[in-house]
């Protein structure tokens, strides 16, 4: 299990400034999730930032910086991708980032109980 804790630190201070929310911690997809209200919204794997938001924002997302499809069996996750530490580096760009993922995390299905 690999994650920058520096990183996940970061996300976690971040989360602490929303109002009316639930922030929850699991280890998941080797990193460390951050469920919101009970639903997956950021998580940090390894030295990358893992985002999940509206598949709307597609186009807009993979032309920021820093932007790596996330990829699983071959093909391409939409609504998730990783970002690489050059694309939320700058406080600006961590926000954006964070803010999609906490905008989506609003009207995101939660994933089925097993």
């Amino acid at each position: 299990m690999g994650y920058n804790i520096e990183l996940a630190d970061r996300v976690r201070e971040r989360l602490l400034k929303e109002p009316d929310i639930e922030a929850e911690e699991k280890k998941m997809f080797s990193g460390l999730a951050f469920l919101v209200n009970g639903k997956m919204c950021i998580n940090i794997s390894h030295d990358l930032l893992m985002c999940r938001y509206n598949p709307e924002l597609e186009e807009e997302v993979s032309e920021k910086t820093g932007f790596l499809p996330m990829i699983m069996k071959g093909k391409q996750l939409k609504a998730y991708c990783y970002v690489e530490s050059i694309g939320f580096q700058k406080p600006e760009d961590f926000e954006y980032w964070i803010k999609i993922c906490l905008d989506y995390n609003k009207i995101a299905k939660p994933s089925k109980k097993k």
